[in-house]
């Protein structure tokens, strides 16, 4: 078996489905899937960080598995707040990447179907959101109805 991939990104898990949000520095990863896991743990929602900023990917029985560095275990950096500690998964299978979305211009309708290689050899169906939406996990539910996630 080929060695885990290192991946800058923030994973976390949503009942059993797996988020991996990728993309440039500074587009608010972390913020983004801090705000996705509080949402969903006021509704009710199994929600949990598996890892902030490194994220060691590798298959595992035809699946995409997301797996966090001990070293970080359960801390998350929300830029312009800090370093918080949250409860974390050691890992879990990762079904959807996270992408930003574009404001404007020609690519601000993603197009369908739409997959990203997150590292070689691990692509993942994407799912764009903008930095600043203030209710990620709606945008998510109406994207992606096929995760399981229910609106109350």
């Amino acid at each position: 078996m080929a060695p885990p991939v290192n991946v800058h990104a923030t994973a976390i898990r949503i009942n059993q489905t797996g988020l991996m949000f990728a993309g440039p520095s500074g587009w608010g990863k972390s913020m983004l899937a801090f705000t996705c896991l509080t949402e969903a743990r006021r509704l009710g929602l199994p929600a949990m960080l598996v890892a902030d900023d490194q994220v060691f990917v590798e298959h595992r029985g035809g699946e995409i598995i997301a797996k966090r560095p001990d070293s970080i275990a359960g801390l998350i950096e929300l830029r312009g707040t800090g370093i918080v500690s949250l409860e974390s998964i050691p890992e879990a299978v990762m079904h959807f990447a996270i992408l930003p979305a574009s404001f404007s211009g020609p690519d601000r309708l993603p197009p369908d179907n739409e997959q990203i290689e997150v590292a070689e050899g691990f692509a993942l169906p994407v799912i764009r959101l903008l930095a600043n939406t203030s209710v990620p996990l709606a945008i998510l539910m109406a994207k992606a109805p096929e995760i399981g996630l229910e609106c109350r």
